[in-house]
């Protein structure tokens, strides 16, 4: 498992609902409207605009506030206007770190950014210190539960007809790997073989990893959680793995 998606699976389970729904909110809210700024207010037409609003009701982000946020976005009423950044650092331990941010206002972010890495024992560097560490691909996540047809061998037969690189079973879940450029044409082949799709997103996938003890792995989640908590950052992805058994006292520790 990648160290995002482990990450992302404690989060998960540890998660406060009311505080988190807020969160949740606005940062799909900020991608829709980075999403209508690169690609235009129609789902049909802006995959990205797809993608976003399916991660907002996969938060259960009312319809009416998704149409509210894609209406602002495209001028009605009080628009707002937001940037992708993509912050690289290490964290302790010495492991590369990527967070990508949705800022209308780079100064304060990087300041924000900057303090949090500090203040977690990392150091933010400079563009391009640690991107050469990741690989950019589409991830497509189809819960095992739902996948009525069979078994692994199953799904990845499937997956792979339908154009993907490669694929894993991730707590659950069937973790679909893609290029870039096929993650939307894979999505629609796997909705079309019958195959129900939780998630499909663009990921920045380590090519090597570092496997962290517990206290490493304390540590690290304790700065990843504190950049995902910060309004402005979409995303944190790391070249970390926790091995099952460290994740399992971590969990145990929340």
């Amino acid at each position: 498992m990648s160290g995002h998606s482990k990450w992302a699976n404690i989060k998960h389970k540890k998660a406060k609902a009311d505080a988190q729904r807020g969160a949740a909110f606005t940062k799909v809210s900020r991608e829709i409207a980075v999403a209508v700024k690169q690609g235009g207010a129609d789902p049909e037409a802006n995959f990205r605009l797809r993608m976003a609003i399916q991660a907002a009701r996969a938060v259960n982000m009312p319809n009416e506030s998704i149409q509210r946020a894609i209406k602002r976005a495209s001028g009605e009423g009080d628009a707002e206007n937001y940037e992708e950044v993509v912050y690289e650092g290490y964290g302790p331990h010495g492991v590369a770190l990527m967070v990508e941010a949705t800022t209308d206002n780079r100064n304060r972010t990087a300041s924000d950014v900057r303090y949090l890495f500090s203040r977690h024992g990392g150091n933010l560097g400079e563009s391009g210190c640690v991107s050469w560490m990741f690989q950019r691909k589409g991830e497509i996540t189809v819960k095992a539960e739902t996948f009525t047809q069979g078994g692994e061998d199953e799904m990845m037969l499937i997956a792979l007809e339908a154009g993907a690189e490669d694929l894993k079973l991730e707590d659950g879940s069937y973790v679909i790997t893609t290029s870039v450029e096929e993650l939307d044409g894979v999505r629609r082949n796997l909705e079309a073989a019958g195959v129900q799709v939780e998630s499909a997103s663009l990921v920045r996938v380590p090519t090597n990893v570092v496997t962290l003890g517990l206290n490493e792995a304390r540590s690290i989640l304790k700065l990843v959680d504190a950049l995902d908590d910060h309004d402005d950052v979409q995303n944190v992805f790391g070249n970390f793995d926790i091995p099952d058994e460290v994740l399992e006292q971590l969990e145990q520790e929340n």
